[in-house]
């Protein structure tokens, strides 16, 4: 019979059916796992499923009955993979189950910012309404998608959705070359060209080593059009300081954040700073998180467990086995 034992099983909703797998086995859930307490609960477990509980190469010395690392998310930067390739560990993730909830998130925040929605209700819910005396007011700008340039940071499968739904909408949408490359192909738009000419920056790209901080002052100081950013990728991809510095000095014109470092943020982080902005809106990383996606993340997380005992496993991470 085989152990598996999932370390932060809150990071899926409860009401997320998560299937036990179809074949003999014990499975341990443990709503939160500290650090301390990844070794003795992993003890004597083939299959490990974990979210954002860090394991180490110390860690993971100290378990030679593990098989198989089940992360229940895209990112594997929780895993020691180098460790993993060198013993013969297993590294699995999910894929593709994103396609609707993040494109429809970002639209969400692109759409309340350029229309002032947060900013409006606020004011009716003040009386605002009622001291115009007439059937509308004007105290906070709105502006149209239609014939706004969109840039795209990433022009993969998310990427792409995202040009998809703003096509619908009748933007313009530009996805940005890489930061400091030329010759990549007609796909793209220049770097610099897209921060001088867009009127909405969104990102969804990973973040690596290369990416850390991409956006910074000086990237906020090309921005001309003062465009809002819109973040449902990775925290670390906007450096939040200058990020509060943009805002502090008009050169975008808000921001909506999806996504933290770390997470979650301290109250007194520049983005708990600028959270109560009216043309800032910061949700908790819920851009993944519709009941629909996080279902069939469940299945495809329990999928790729099935599968590796059976021999034919799925979804392995390159450079991890």
């Amino acid at each position: 019979m085989r152990r598996i034992v999932f370390l932060d099983r809150a990071t899926i909703a409860p009401r997320i059916v998560l299937r036990r797998p179809g074949f003999a086995h014990e499975l341990i859930e443990y709503q939160r796992t500290e650090p301390d307490e990844v070794v003795d609960r992993l003890t004597g477990a083939e299959v490990a499923i974990l979210n954002k509980v860090k394991l180490t190469a110390e860690m993971l010395a100290q378990l030679p009955a593990l098989k198989l690392i089940a992360v229940a998310a895209t990112g594997t930067d929780c895993v020691d993979k180098t460790y993993c390739q060198q013993h013969g560990i297993a590294v699995s993730n999910i894929r593709g189950y994103s396609g609707m909830t993040v494109p429809e998130h970002a639209f969400a925040l692109i759409l309340a910012l350029r229309r002032s929605i947060v900013p409006f209700r606020a004011d009716v819910l003040a009386g605002e309404w009622q001291k115009s005396r007439q059937f509308c007011f004007f105290n906070h700008p709105i502006g149209d998608l239609g014939g706004a340039r969109l840039g795209i940071l990433g022009e993969g499968f998310l990427g792409q959705r995202v040009a998809d739904i703003g096509r619908a909408f009748g933007m313009k949408p530009m996805f940005a070359a890489h930061k400091g490359k030329t010759g990549l192909g007609p796909l793209y738009t220049a770097w610099d060209e897209v921060l001088e000419t867009a009127d909405v920056i969104t990102i969804h790209c990973p973040l690596t080593p290369e990416t850390a901080n991409m956006i910074s002052l000086p990237e906020f100081r090309k921005m001309k059009r003062r465009p809002l950013l819109i973040n449902t990728a990775r925290g670390g991809l906007v450096d939040e300081a200058a990020l509060e510095v943009a805002l502090e000095e008009g050169l975008i014109s808000g921001a909506g954040i999806d996504v933290t470092t770390p997470e979650p943020p301290p109250m007194d982080s520049p983005l708990m700073r600028i959270a109560s902005r009216s043309n800032v809106i910061v949700t908790p990383h819920i851009a993944w998180a519709s009941d629909g996606a996080q279902q069939t993340l469940a299945d495809q997380l329990i999928d790729n467990i099935e599968n590796f005992v059976a021999g034919r496993p799925t979804n392995l991470v390159e450079g991890a086995f």
